[in-house]
């Protein structure tokens, strides 16, 4: 009480050490360590409620968010004691914002500290000026099968399940990961092409050379299955996003409130989408061309580039489009069909380098070129809902307010509670492994030959 009433900040910055040097200077009391970490723990608890009260309240908070927030989609899943299993948040103003958006999907987790552990779900999307949309949320006792099963049960209700919709996740078995057990950079670059390849011939060609240089990195991309971690073998659509990158941005933007309690969290969750669908209205809403401003600046450098070509039409819906006098690097493009023949163009739904020569050439907008996704009126429609504190002014059912809601049952490990993910034996020798050292020539002392090849 004397740290929290006198020194106050118990911020997620805060450390122990700082809070015993704090209270030894203002009142002459020695603190060790440990009682110093017990102070601010306590103090926490105090300023933000006990893990226990945070359980206890989630129900009128709940009812509380969607009072305030018609649409909102609120679930809470406890089992039969009565105890804390699962629940599902997603605001009205995202449910009713993702009609504007492409239907690419990104979901993910993090595990959060606090005393109850637990495992934090999103599923994201991106706008058309490539930021991250947010869509729902939700917070599971355990990540399992049945967790995901349930979260996946939720957002099926918001999100229609058709052949155009895309879920980007990051495998429990990350390929990224498993790659690196393979040896040589020159494999590693190779996989990152072939994953992003818009032909299948290049992926035909890349793929073929892991094969001749690192066969078991070759027969273990053929077992992860190529429909799921190559863009030309997708079925699907998922425009640029190949990777869970978004999600992992999100992650850490939450970084701060994985400790607090559970109600706690969704609080901070509800700040920081308030915080960015202001701002991203008001930038929305200023932004004076057709397409959001992210597309112009993507656009602006194909046009550069698209100076550089040579074009001559075939026919009134087909142009040939080449750089200079070769033929290899020629491509055709249909502006009536929006196809290119190096594909670009029909997966991302914006205009290639070749489409915008050939369309600078036959005298069509570029702009009617680009999926209606890219437009700044389907980014204000996105934005133009506000998601509004809950509302405690009014009185919360007798109903609500008495609903069970208990923590769920942890065995309290010994010791301090860990804060970092446990990192694999393999994530580990990697970065303890040393850099080969890099030979030199005993002539020239120098790289690149030895003695036998040195020119001197």
């Amino acid at each position: 009480m004397l740290y929290k009433n006198f020194l106050g900040d118990v911020g997620p910055a805060v450390r122990p050490t700082s809070v015993g040097i704090a209270v030894t200077k203002q009142f002459g009391i020695k603190m060790d360590y440990w009682k110093s970490h017990r102070s601010l723990k306590f103090a926490r608890e105090i300023d933000e409620g006990t893990p226990e009260c945070g359980f206890e309240s989630l129900p009128s908070y709940l009812y509380m968010i969607r009072r305030a927030n018609p649409s909102t989609v609120t679930r809470l899943q406890i089992d039969e004691l009565g105890r804390f299993m699962y629940v599902f948040l997603a605001f009205g103003a995202s449910v009713n914002g993702f009609p504007f958006m492409r239907k690419v999907v990104v979901v993910d987790d993090t595990f959060l500290i606090g005393k109850y552990k637990g495992t934090q779900l999103t599923a994201l999307a991106q706008d058309g000026n490539f930021q991250i949309f947010p869509i729902a949320f939700a917070v599971v006792d355990t990540e399992n099968d049945d967790s995901w099963h349930w979260f996946f049960t939720q957002l099926k209700l918001l999100i229609p399940d058709d052949e155009g919709l895309a879920i980007i996740s990051d495998m429990h078995n990350s390929i990224g990961k498993a790659i690196r057990n393979y040896k040589g950079k020159e494999a590693f670059r190779l996989v990152k092409k072939a994953t992003r390849c818009f032909r299948m011939s290049d992926f035909t060609a890349i793929f073929e050379e892991i094969e001749a240089i690192h066969p078991p990195l070759h027969g273990y991309l053929q077992r992860a299955d190529v429909r799921l971690w190559t863009r030309v073998h997708f079925p699907g659509e998922r425009y640029n996003l190949m990777t869970t990158n978004i999600a992992e941005s999100m992650n850490r933007a939450l970084s701060h409130a994985r400790g607090l309690n559970i109600v706690r969290i969704l609080e901070s969750i509800r700040v920081m989408m308030t915080g960015w669908f202001v701002e991203r209205r008001e930038d929305a809403r200023s932004q004076p061309t057709t397409l959001t401003r992210g597309v112009e600046k993507l656009l602006h450098g194909r046009v550069t580039a698209a100076r550089e070509l040579t074009v001559q039409r075939i026919d009134d819906h087909h142009t040939e489009v080449k750089y200079g006098s070769s033929s290899e690097s020629l491509n055709v493009a249909n502006l009536v069909e929006r196809k290119c023949t190096c594909r670009r163009f029909e997966r991302e739904k914006l205009p290639c380098v070749h489409a915008i020569a050939a369309a600078e050439y036959n005298n069509v907008c570029r702009i009617s070129l680009c999926s209606p996704y890219y437009n700044t009126e389907y980014l204000v429609n996105a934005y133009a809902e506000s998601i509004m504190p809950a509302d405690s002014v009014q009185p919360v059912p007798e109903i609500v307010a008495n609903q069970p809601c208990l923590p769920p049952y942890i065995r309290q490990q010994r010791g301090r509670p860990k804060k970092n993910r446990m990192k694999s034996a393999l994530e580990v020798a990697l970065k303890n492994k040393r850099p080969r050292k890099e030979h030199t020539c005993s002539r020239s002392i120098q790289s690149g030959h030895n003695a036998k090849t040195c020119p001197m």
